[in-house]
């Protein structure tokens, strides 16, 4: 027996994988008995898992192996096959995506490419549920929204949608992490990366359909290091009990940033908690991953000295 229940909804990255999913399904191109393969660095990968056990689909998730391993164990856990291949540059032809991709145009019959930096119905899926859905719930009003990308489906989606329906009363921000060239992407229109990262699964080194999208409603874009993202995941876990996963924590410090900027304003900031701790629990949290990547307690900022710096950099923004 096979769920038929095609409203699920879920999570940000199962919201996508489910509208890919179903789109390819009624293209044609998903046929009963195919295989879902695509290469992912773990989130989409979980929910294309998830939704094609749903639908009773065969699902085959190609995954860099330095990623964290509960993201590979849950991957396994709903059932889909897991291929491992070594972390190289997105040049190099043995890229979890180029993999992937040479799976399915090997053998079209058994395999479809769920390809979610290139496949439109990730952006579609966001502009017309995700979004929507957020404007009902504040009552149409959103002055500023903050997020990650990786594809940027999420944030091109909601952005575009938001902006066909409120036009300027709603600023959007992508706020980056080290190691990615989007935010000097929108800035200066060339990617140029400053540094690295532990964050999984966010910012990219090239221009993608899905971020493209949306990219010119971005208003604006920064870098956050990884020692903000350590900080507030740990801050978020010990004084609301909610174990944030890295791409979250990062959307909350670019959402605590830009709220110390307009602080007593009265206004409504979004993002998106789209992945939880226990999917980086031996990153995130592990202490001896962090003290390996000179990010323990004595390489952190106090919470006080992170809101110092975030006042500092919203009045040089509001000073341009």
């Amino acid at each position: 027996m096979k769920c038929e229940n095609k409203n699920y909804t879920g999570s940000i990255k199962d919201r996508a994988a489910k509208q890919m999913i179903l789109d390819a399904i009624e293209q044609g191109v998903l046929r009963p008995g195919m295989t879902i393969v695509e290469g992912t660095a773990g989130n989409t990968g979980i929910g294309l898992a998830m939704i094609a056990k749903a639908l009773g689909y065969q699902m085959l998730v190609v995954m860099p192996n330095d990623q964290a391993k509960e993201k590979m164990d849950m991957v396994k856990l709903y059932g889909a096959e897991l291929l491992l291949v070594n972390a190289v540059p997105f040049t190099d032809p043995a890229h979890f995506f180029h993999t992937a991709k040479r799976i399915a145009q090997e053998n079209p019959e058994q395999y479809w490419h769920a390809n979610q930096f290139d496949n439109l119905s990730n952006f579609k899926a966001h502009y017309e549920n995700t979004a929507p859905e957020i404007l009902r719930q504040l009552e149409g009003k959103v002055d500023i929204l903050v997020s990650a990308a990786g594809t940027g489906g999420t944030i091109a989606g909601c952005s575009q949608y938001m902006k066909d329906q409120l036009g300027n009363q709603v600023r959007t921000v992508l706020v980056d992490p080290g190691g990615s060239g989007l935010a000097n992407f929108v800035k200066t229109g060339e990617f140029a990366k400053d540094g690295s990262s532990i964050t999984e699964g966010i910012g990219i080194m090239r221009l993608v359909p899905n971020f493209a999208q949306g990219k010119s409603s971005i208003d604006e874009a920064f870098n956050l290091p990884d020692t903000h993202v350590v900080r507030i995941a740990q801050y978020v876990r010990d004084h609301d009990g909610i174990p944030l996963g890295s791409s979250a924590a990062l959307n909350v410090c670019g959402a605590l940033r830009k709220a110390i900027g307009i602080k007593n304003q009265n206004k409504n900031i979004v993002t998106f908690l789209c992945d939880g701790g226990e999917r980086t629990l031996s990153k995130l949290y592990n202490d001896e991953f962090l003290a390996s990547k000179q990010l323990s307690e004595e390489h952190l900022p106090s919470i006080e000295q992170l809101i110092q710096q975030y006042e500092s950099d919203e009045a040089t923004v509001r000073s341009q």
